[in-house]
């Protein structure tokens, strides 16, 4: 499990928890005041996940305006890029002349060197957030002074990406070592500086190895929505991304696999995690296997039998008993 730490504003007396929570959020991005129409009683929490130099965390909180001024970002500033994607509720950011209205899957950022206000609406919100120090970043520094967004809406490449990242690792914190935590983070580095040039239109000033491993997320990203097409090629999928096959396969040489197989592999895990889901007791192995793109029944229970020591239907007998790799 990655390493976590768990801050909650019940911790402490009623009366104490907004000015607690203030003093936790300085701690996790940079000193902010905060007012709340639930002042005398404010719940929040929020989990700290380490990811080395980067931190993530899922926070829910109520009702808040925050807000970092002029005065406080002279007194300090850690030098950190905030992005948070907003999961449920609602809030309105705002910063020089400018405001921007956010909304479920829209992507924050903000900048700890500037002043800004966020205020959210009545209903509690949930968000994930992430800090990254703006060092890490292998763009210019004219670049991160003028083009970075201060909201990205939801949608798809680079936004729906990075979005999907730091949601799927929250989710699947229980999973990773500790030791994965400073490796996720070099790859939410890479997604954010591959948002912040595109958003710019200045991808040539990545670095060569950030620009291919952020094209290889969006790669993977771009196979697992086209799982269920039986015709799903690496050809296909070089299209779809305006380079040549060549190129696609030395994206993939540090993976350890080609593009046919990695394709595989991700079909055979959704097709293994379905036989395995209560719901779809009822569903045949071969809508299953049809399910992932295979087209013929003898292909997949052959491909599964040889990663999974046995055919599909016997393993879905035995799911608690049975081998996932």
């Amino acid at each position: 499990m990655l390493s976590e730490t768990l801050l909650r504003s019940e911790d402490v007396a009623a009366p104490d928890r907004l000015a607690y929570w203030a003093d936790l959020v300085g701690r996790t991005h940079a000193p902010v005041r905060m007012e709340s129409e639930h002042a005398d009683d404010f719940r929040a929490v929020q989990r700290v996940l380490d990811l080395g130099a980067v931190t993530l965390w899922p926070a829910r909180f109520q009702q808040l305006v925050i807000r970092r001024t002029p005065r406080l970002v002279r007194r300090s500033d850690p030098e950190l890029f905030h992005l948070s994607v907003l999961v449920d509720g609602s809030g309105v950011g705002s910063w020089d002349d400018q405001e921007a209205v956010y909304r479920p899957s829209d992507l924050h950022i903000n900048d700890s060197s500037v002043p800004w206000e966020i205020r959210t609406g009545h209903e509690p919100v949930s968000l994930v957030g992430v800090e990254i120090p703006k060092a890490l970043l292998p763009l210019p520094t004219k670049l991160l002074r003028r083009g970075v967004p201060r909201r990205a809406p939801a949608g798809t490449g680079m936004v729906a990406l990075t979005t999907q990242f730091l949601t799927q690792v929250v989710t699947d914190a229980p999973r990773y070592r500790p030791e994965d935590g400073p490796r996720l983070g070099a790859v939410l580095v890479d997604l954010v500086a591959a948002l912040f040039a595109h958003a710019a239109e200045a991808e040539r000033c990545l670095p060569e190895g950030a620009r291919q491993r952020a094209l290889l997320l969006q790669v993977k990203q771009f196979i697992q929505a086209h799982l269920h097409d039986p015709e799903l090629s690496p050809g296909d999928v070089a299209a779809a991304h305006h380079i040549s096959v060549s190129y696609l396969h030395r994206l993939f040489k540090g993976e350890e696999t080609t593009v046919a197989v990695w394709i595989r592999r991700r079909r055979l895990e959704a097709a293994r995690r379905d036989l395995t889901d209560p719901a779809l007791t009822e569903v045949p192995v071969h809508a299953v296997a049809a399910r992932w793109g295979f087209s013929r029944a003898s292909d997949f229970n052959r491909s599964f039998r040889a990663v999974y020591g046995m055919p599909p239907g016997e393993y879905r007998k035995c799911p608690m008993k049975c081998p996932t790799s």
